[in-house]
């Protein structure tokens, strides 16, 4: 409990999680003859570094920090095929290999990403059943990539939609709201839930980053879940001005529009402005700003249930500023670390809201809000303040 004696969030992690091993294969997606082996951007650094930060800082004191259990096979299965865990299960016990597109993984892997799942699996449930307000799930491997038949970009296992699954099989909850603003579309989300009316998925990511060809404007779901998607594929380059008319526009009004019982953020912090992975200029404050916007909107609609669930991110020197913001925001804690680059990364130039970003974002909004019915369109006067 915090000292405040206000109900805390809980914070899941478990070291089994960075132990998982993709190989050397740097920033690329596989080895190659003319690439001299380095670690893989997807390392435990940054989400350890993240950890050792909260200790550091004392904001691990404000939290309700859990262990989990890793994902059992009926969890897994209500998502992913057979076929494919069989494979995960045959590769994991002799050498390895890649699970799919550009997730790689060595024995021991699957242990580590049934545990990741697990912690998405535990954040979930504690608080769709209320037992914490809200909760950060540190999760690796990460797992927003991943489909029902293979891994994706660095993925092996869908760790948010694992967890929603479960959650609305027992009837723990039922609308949910999954929020996807790592730099790279959320493709795993949307795959699990595109024709699922209960669930909707948004994802605000780089355009043409990763996947190829996945993650436009006008994937909006099929059948019943027909506008149950809602994907913003920003150009390279967007920053703080971007961001917050993104969220403030369409971003928070569908999400309201949609009132949720829950809502799951999927956590990457690969917008930053120091990704190598990333074209994107956000700093620290940026995502404390979101969180806080996402924060006040789950207060009104849902009870303040929220649950951020780690994703991308891959500077292992500035990942941890960023999560420390978001982690204190979500709290509402006074303990804040300084971030060096904050204000000079504000300062860059084309920070602020670019000509051509507005009118793309607002093409979005009349183009969204037109095929929405009257119900679900949002209030006239619904504004946040900025990141």
């Amino acid at each position: 409990m915090p000292a405040t004696g206000a109900p805390a969030a809980g914070f899941f992690w478990h070291e089994r999680c960075f132990w998982h091993d993709p190989g050397a294969i740097g920033v690329f997606s596989a080895p190659g003859a003319f690439l001299q082996p380095q670690p893989a951007s997807e390392s435990p650094e940054s989400k350890r570094r993240l950890k050792n930060l909260l200790e550091v800082s004392g904001l691990i004191d404000e939290l309700v920090v859990r262990k989990a259990p890793p994902a059992e096979r009926i969890d897994l299965e209500r998502f992913h095929t057979t076929g494919y865990l069989e494979a995960l299960e045959a590769g994991d016990r002799v050498r390895g290999g890649d699970a799919g597109e550009g997730a790689p993984y060595q024995p021991g892997s699957l242990a580590a990403a049934r545990q990741s799942a697990g912690l998405a699996l535990a954040a979930v449930e504690a608080v769709a059943t209320g037992e914490l307000p809200a909760a950060y799930a540190l999760c690796r491997p990460p797992g927003h990539h991943a489909e029902a038949d293979r891994g994706r970009g660095f993925c092996l296992l869908g760790n948010i939609p694992v967890a929603v699954m479960r959650a609305r099989a027992r009837g723990q909850v039922g609308r949910v709201a999954i929020l996807d603003w790592d730099v790279h579309h959320g493709n795993g989300q949307q795959a699990a839930f595109y024709a699922e009316p209960e669930v909707f998925t948004v994802s605000l990511h780089q355009a043409g980053n990763y996947p190829l060809g996945s993650g436009a404007f006008e994937e909006q779901g099929e059948g019943r879940g027909q506008g149950a998607c809602l994907n913003l594929p920003l150009p390279p380059g967007c920053g703080l001005g971007a961001y917050a008319q993104a969220m403030e526009s369409l971003v928070l009004p569908a999400l309201e529009a949609f009132r949720p019982e829950l809502i799951v953020v999927a956590c990457g912090f690969d917008a930053c402005a120091k990704d190598p992975l990333g074209k994107m200029l956000l700093n620290s404050e940026a995502f404390a700003a979101m969180t806080r916007q996402v924060k006040a909107l789950a207060e009104r609609v849902c009870r303040g249930r929220l649950v951020l669930v780690h994703e991308g991110g891959y500077s292992e020197g500035y990942v941890p500023l960023c999560g420390h913001a978001a982690i204190q925001a979500l709290v509402g804690s006074d303990i804040a670390v300084p971030d060096p680059q904050n204000d000079e990364i504000a300062a860059w130039d084309y920070q602020d809201l670019q000509p051509h970003q507005r009118a793309l974002i607002d093409d979005w909004r009349e183009r969204w809000f037109a095929i929405s019915s009257p119900a679900s369109r949002p209030p006239q006067d619904h504004r946040e303040s900025n990141p």
